[in-house]
């Protein structure tokens, strides 16, 4: 049976390693380290849920050699404000007993006071994409140390459109460094990232991007519309009660909200909800208060479907199905964690039933389905996004045929054909020059008389 010490750490991370209770290395931990340890450029794919932060921080907190400058040796960048606060608090962990320091950057907070913090020194930064280049370009930052570069959720982040932020990033950097790459799934636009700016990087894969996750129950309800999901939603939440600890997954701020608000009538106080909208103390306050289990569940966007370790979750709910397959692999990941079992419940309409298929196709496994219950009602009341849009009044206005209206009158004076003669205006003209001329003559005529 493998452990911790076949990697032969320094005594100081083994120490915290085994304080924090930890005995035997996940697949993706054996498989990275000597990869990472030979300090070829790595291209890392497992899903989540798999210990990929381990996996790139226990090599190198092992290659680590302290020197006495202010600029970071290690950058990690990772895709979310969250993901930054949860990835300093494993370097922390694991550094607790080594003199390094390590500084979390994001955005929604005052630069400035990063900026001081920056200043003090760092040994390891982590930072979204978008912050860590600001206070770059600002020379707040500076990459002349920097060694190894760690790219966490690559796909989610060039998803999201941080590619442009990344490529400046590589350009200030010193083209001899070591770039630790780990993605989900690996896209077109992941390897393209890849052939153009690391050299030849090796894979190390746990599972082929889309394999479904094999300790996790998938059940699917075909649901009419919006209302009666919230109606379906609450019989399972009344109904059920294991389902205790809950991530509910909608595809956009809005609707969070007023799923919120529709399951705060039933479940007073059970449910927070998180998306970009709300502001980072709010957002981490209400994931710290569900990890200590005073909240049932939490309502959120996809900014939560990846990467972000919160423990125990027994069941995911997709009250609407993700335009993306990758996406639903990624929000089913949040349960079933660490030899855990899970289960993963998605609601789908006629509309959303492409989005599941697709999500089959990707995971070549088709999701169970569940009959939906008599004694749920179904609702007849639509939101704005069901109802049947009007056509707009001007494209399906027909011309009048007969009658005096203008379009009338306009269809008529254009049915004329230009023969290549001289125009109506041009005649009118010439026409009122020869009587003006005329009634000259004529006068000067009488005046001669």
């Amino acid at each position: 049976m493998s452990t911790f010490e076949q990697f032969n750490l320094p005594k100081s991370v083994q120490k915290a390693i085994d304080e924090l209770g930890f005995t035997t290395p996940t697949p993706i931990q054996e498989k990275s380290f000597s990869v990472i340890m030979s300090g070829r450029d790595m291209m890392g794919i497992a899903q989540t849920g798999t210990g990929k932060t381990f996996a790139y921080l226990l090599p190198l907190l092992k290659l680590y050699k302290f020197t006495p400058t202010h600029t970071p040796k290690i950058v990690i960048l990772v895709p979310t404000r969250e993901l930054v606060v949860q990835v300093v608090e494993e370097v922390e962990k694991l550094t607790q007993y080594m003199s390094v320091r390590t500084l979390g950057i994001y955005g929604g907070v005052n630069i400035n006071t990063q900026k001081t913090a920056v200043y003090q020194g760092t040994d390891i930064l982590v930072g979204t994409p978008g912050r860590t280049m600001d206070l770059a370009l600002d020379n707040v930052i500076r990459f002349d140390e920097t060694s190894k570069l760690v790219i966490d959720e690559f796909d989610e982040m060039l998803n999201l459109g941080f590619r442009p932020q990344l490529t400046s990033i590589f350009a200030m950097m010193k083209p001899k460094r070591q770039n630790i790459l780990f993605s989900a799934t690996m896209t077109d636009e992941v390897d393209a990232v890849l052939n153009d700016f690391f050299d030849f990087p090796e894979e190390v894969s746990l599972a082929a991007s889309g394999t479904p996750l094999t300790n996790i129950t998938q059940l699917a309800y075909k649901v009419q519309n919006f209302n009666t999901k919230i109606n379906l939603l609450k019989h399972l939440l009344a109904e059920n009660e294991n389902m205790s600890r809950v991530l509910i997954f909608v595809n956009n701020k809005k609707i969070s909200d007023m799923l919120h608000e529709s399951i705060e009538e039933t479940f007073e106080g059970q449910f927070g909800v998180i998306h970009s909208n709300k502001s980072q103390n709010y957002r981490l306050n209400t994931m710290a208060t569900f990890q200590e289990g005073n909240l049932r569940g939490i309502i959120t966007t996809d900014i939560m479907a990846r990467g972000l370790d919160i423990s125990d979750i027994t069941h995911v709910i997709n009250f609407e199905m993700p335009e993306f397959p990758e996406l639903y692999m990624h929000r089913i990941g949040r349960t079933g964690r660490a030899d855990a079992t899970g289960t993963a419940i998605s609601f789908y309409t006629t509309r959303e039933e492409e989005y599941k298929l697709e999500a089959e196709v990707l995971m070549n496994l088709e999701i169970e389905n569940v009959d939906f219950p008599e004694e749920v009602e179904i609702s007849l009341k639509l939101i704005g996004p069901e109802k049947d849009k009007e056509p707009m009044k001007f494209l399906l206005k027909k011309p009048k045929l007969d009658g005096e209206g203008a379009f009338h009158e306009k269809a008529k004076k254009n049915k004329k054909v230009n023969l290549g003669g001289p125009s109506k205006t041009k005649k009118k003209t010439s026409g009122s020059v020869n009587r003006n001329m005329l009634k000259t003559r004529d006068k000067k005529r009488k005046d001669k008389k």
